[in-house]
């Protein structure tokens, strides 16, 4: 019987590190990496929000941020936005 137990908590130790590895590290490095690029938007950065709004931004603060589609002003929460790399103003 003492056997079962420890080959028991051997697994259960095993499936621990498989879960945290495997999806609970991989997300909180994500949502760092996510945060961190939030940090560094600025004036004149080119953004495309999440609801596809594609837009310059034109002001910062510290959860929101002031966004600039053609001739139209428009004020986004600070935690929809996303860099747009592949989009260009010019």
């Amino acid at each position: 019987m003492g056997n079962g137990n420890v080959s028991m908590i051997v697994l259960l130790v095993i499936f621990v590190a498989f879960m945290y590895f495997g999806m609970i590290r991989p997300q909180k490095k994500q949502q760092q990496k996510r945060q961190e690029m939030l940090s560094q938007l600025k004036k004149g950065d080119p953004i495309v929000t999440i609801g596809g709004l594609h837009g310059v931004i034109e002001r910062v603060t510290n959860r929101v941020f002031l966004l600039s589609p053609a001739s139209v002003e428009v004020q986004g929460d600070n935690t929809s936005g996303r860099r747009g790399s592949l989009y260009n103003q010019g």
